[in-house]
């Protein structure tokens, strides 16, 4: 796919480099040698052509997905869009999308991504090793940019498979000097579920619309507006609804005052909404949460013969409301407010021959605002005092230092250095392993302290002379401070300020990443293997040991295969193979007048049956003048394996221990077709 692109760029999304003209260049694949060439180490630099390759489910192509391929990613359970990094939870990534703060970024709880790869133009994601303009995340930055429209031709194309249809159209508005990119998709099952007499008063759709728009000021200068809403609708009849979106826009000005000194300067909104309502009895309840950011963002970058220094500030409003029944209105509903703020400095430094270095410092700050009401609580978590005041309620500040070393042992191998403190003052605390979009958010506030995460880790990476072959290792291990958990006896749906439900500790993870890739010839992919754990220890929670959080996973394995079959054909298949997650079973129960109490004597201290599962895809293209014809068929699932989505525990009098384990899976084999035309 043609697109404009700079003369010169590093970094994605909130770091650009511009030259004086723009021209359309094809997207290349990232090279072996590019990837040796990379200072900073736990970096993937993401493809989006060649993730959206792999097979899909239902034939929605999706490089959230994609990630999950890599080492030191996992994904959450079977088919969901939420990741993992290095022993972290899916809410302790930090997802930006052109400079704004995007959350629960999946379709149909998770199954499929809000991202349309068609409007992405590249993206890089850090495993908790950042440079210092970065930060927000404690397990990763996934920093996603969108892509501009060409300058000089119309493009237009569009895709329809079994749950969806999607369109895309780029173009100038002033040639050589303006651009558009408009990208839209939509699913139609709500379509189908109205022509039903049974399901004609359900709802099931969603939907995700891009925009961005490219003006060419002067010579030196570039503004960039862009817009993004992805929505989700999901109802029962009259019993039940669900709904959960983002929204956001990004005003981006780029001026350029030399080839070696250019600044951005970004005015960015991000809003996300989870609403829910239930009839119980004829009774309507409703729980509602949003968070939402306004920033102001100014980045200045420049070369020097031996050093590209990097310089900035950021400010930060935000609003949180956390998602909460409103059946109990003895208490107001949490709505806080608060202001961050950053200054950074990073350096990348060519030491010598064969050493680089990229440092810097990042300066924060979290300030939790008045207006409402916060609380003082005693050790079994009640409210001893209620403090209702204005301004400056608690704030934080901290310096967070990042260094990466890369030493360079001949053209073809290199052995790679790091060490990242990294902080996150949004907190999510999920009533399940696996991220949903009506977990409880909750802010740093008096009470809750930022958390904070302290990484070191080194690597190895080596290619063949031409590059046919690349192989990295890394290890890790990580700290964290101020992890948060859930109260013995506490769960999502309890009544009270989620403050009152929590208690923090410390957390740790360490691991193994290895990857071996193949990138020329008709046979291209990679082999992934993440060996890793992650534990917590938190007073109050498992009698104060240390517990196996709920998203260790000892062992994550995946084989990717591209084949190009002929000009027109593409085979790609993809075996991925896990432990199982996790969980906490009961240890013991009791009767009492008639119902059923479960003891838990030992928090996650069992673990899930093992995953494992063959997808295939085959792609078939055909270019007929202008026009250009690909056909995608792909097997989910091939060989029908039923793995775990789900596991509770159940009374069975006829079992031994008068208790059985239900394990419910979410697919078996599902086969899928879509078609795309492309002008």
């Amino acid at each position: 796919m043609m697109i404009p692109a700079v003369t010169e760029a590093q970094v994605t999304g909130t770091d650009v480099m511009m030259g004086d003209t723009l021209q359309e260049v094809t997207v290349s694949s990232r090279s072996a040698q590019k990837r040796m060439d990379e200072v900073q180490i736990g970096v993937e630099n993401i493809e989006v052509s060649s993730l959206a390759k792999m097979p899909s489910l239902f034939g929605e192509r999706d490089f959230i997905k994609g990630i999950q391929l890599l080492p030191g990613i996992k994904s959450e359970s079977e088919a969901s869009g939420g990741y993992q990094v290095r022993g972290g939870k899916a809410a302790q990534n930090l997802i930006l999308l052109d400079g704004a703060t995007v959350y629960n970024v999946g379709h149909m709880m998770g199954l499929f991504s809000s991202f349309n790869d068609d409007a992405m133009m590249g993206a890089s994601l850090y495993k908790g090793l950042l440079p210092a303009q970065l930060g927000g995340g404690t397990a990763s930055v996934f920093d996603i940019s969108t892509r501009s429209g060409s300058l000089t031709d119309y493009h237009f194309g569009g895709t329809i498979s079994l749950l969806s249809a999607k369109v895309v159209a780029e173009g100038p508005i002033k040639e050589g000097r303006s651009s558009f990119l408009v990208a839209g998709r939509r699913s139609y099952l709500d379509i189908f579920l109205k022509a039903t007499d049974k399901y004609r008063n359900n709802t099931l759709r969603f939907y995700d619309a891009n925009l961005r728009l490219n003006f060419r000021l002067g010579i030196k200068d570039v503004l960039s507006l862009s817009f993004f809403r992805g929505h989700d609708n999901l109802g029962l009849d009259d019993m039940m609804r669900m709904e959960w979106g983002n929204t956001t826009a990004t005003a981006n000005w780029l001026h350029t005052f030399n080839d070696h000194h250019y600044a951005n300067t970004q005015l960015i909104y991000s809003d996300f909404v989870s609403d829910v309502g239930i009839d119980v009895l004829n009774t309507y309840y409703t729980m509602r949460g949003f968070i939402r950011h306004a920033t102001l963002r100014h980045q200045q970058s420049v070369k020097m013969q031996k050093h590209r220094l990097v310089y900035g500030f950021e400010s930060t409003y935000l609003q949180l409301m956390s998602a909460e029944w409103n059946i109990n209105w003895l208490h107001q509903r949490e709505k806080r407010n608060a202001w961050t703020n950053a200054l950074w400095l990073n350096d990348e430094w060519q030491l010598a021959p064969g050493w680089q270095m990229s440092a810097g410092l990042r300066f924060q700050t979290f300030s939790a605002l008045g207006g409402v009401p916060y609380y003082q609580l005693d050790s079994d978590g009640n409210i001893t005092e209620t403090l209702n005041q204005n301004g400056f309620v608690k704030t934080y500040a901290g310096v967070e230092p990042r260094l990466s070393v890369k030493w360079t042992l001949s053209p073809q191998h290199s052995l790679k250095f790091g060490y990242s403190r990294t902080s996150q003052d949004i907190h999510a605390v999920s009533g399940s392993s696996m991220s949903m979009p009506f977990d409880r958010y909750t802010m740093t506030s008096n009470i809750v302290k930022p958390e904070q995460a302290d990484q070191v880790a080194i690597g190895w990476a080596g290619m063949t002379p031409g590059g046919d072959y690349d192989c990295t290792v890394e290890g890790y291990f990580k700290s964290i401070r101020n992890v948060y958990d859930y109260r013995d006896g506490k769960s999502f749906y309890s009544e009270i300020e989620i403050e009152r439900l929590l208690l923090g500790g410390k957390g740790r993870a360490y691991g193994m990443e290895f990857c071996l890739r193949k990138n020329t010839g008709r046979l291209t992919g990679w082999l992934s293997y993440t060996l890793s754990w992650s534990e917590n220890k938190i007073d109050g929670i498992n009698g104060n040991r240390w517990y196996t959080a709920s998203n260790d996973r000892r062992h994550d394995l995946v084989l990717v295969g591209v084949y190009q079959l002929s000009p027109s054909w593409e085979l790609s298949g993809v075996w991925r193979y896990n432990t199982g997650q996790a969980l906490t079973a009961p240890s013991a129960k009791y009767d009492l007048n008639g119902t059923t109490y479960y003891y838990y004597n030992e928090r996650n201290g069992y673990r899930a049956p093992a995953c494992h599962r063959l997808d295939l895809s085959v792609n078939y293209s055909k270019k007929l003048g202008r026009f250009t014809r690909i056909w995608s068929f792909g097997i989910y699932n091939v060989y029908n394996r039923y793995n775990p989505f789900m596991i509770r525990f159940v009374n069975d009098d006829k079992s031994p221990t008068g208790t059985i384990c239900q394990n419910t899976a979410l697919f078996g084999i599902v086969p899928s077709v879509s078609f795309t035309l492309k002008y």
